[in-house]
């Protein structure tokens, strides 16, 4: 006996789209659900990993904390016993070639930079995202006190990626900030 087809109407055609509609709401959230905690610590990881990079050796992390005037910018506390040996200051610029350039940047006891993490960007391929490379080195061990944070084009000391100056400028503007809070915020 065959089987009889489906009429197409417009009841059936709202009735069929409207469950599998449902289905495939179910198992996306089914699937965020148990896949979200893993991509947390997986972000946590992340984040802990740019810090004990951009940071002096420390034995405890303390609590992260922000500075008044510095929005999106957190900043982190490493410890040896009871002294702040560093602080990594996680900043961001909004100018960026192709949108939002978040870096790790760290600071001695001093405020020399001991090193910085290029956490998230956009840019280019094959240009902008060379800032991930020995670009960025070339801050390490500068004190922003008396070291100029802007391309030399713009009267700075960093010399700008070839063909990539905004992502440059980017980076400078987002290391800049860092200090900034930094020197605000001071060591706690």
């Amino acid at each position: 006996m065959a089987k009889k087809k489906l009429e197409s109407t417009f009841v059936n055609m709202l009735l069929v789209l409207s469950t599998i509609s449902l289905i495939s709401a179910l198992a996306l959230g089914f699937t965020y659900t148990k896949t979200k905690p893993i991509a947390d610590k997986v972000k946590q990881q992340k984040l802990e990993d740019a810090i004990k990079a951009v940071v002096p050796p420390f034995d405890t992390l303390g609590e992260k904390y922000t500075v008044e005037g510095f929005d999106r910018l957190e900043l982190f506390p490493a410890k040896k016993g009871e002294a702040v040996v560093g602080t990594a200051v996680k900043t961001v610029s909004d100018k960026g070639f192709s949108g939002d350039v978040w870096i790790m940047v760290g600071f001695n006891a001093e405020g020399k930079i001991v090193n910085t993490s290029i956490l998230e960007h956009k840019e280019t391929p094959g240009l902008g995202s060379k800032m991930s490379g020995k670009f960025k080195d070339q801050v390490n061990g500068q004190n922003p006190q008396n070291y100029k944070l802007k391309v030399k084009k713009d009267g700075g000391d960093v010399d700008a990626i070839t063909a990539a100056t905004i992502s440059s400028r980017a980076f400078c503007n987002a290391v800049s900030k860092a200090y900034d809070a930094f020197r605000k915020g001071g060591a706690k």
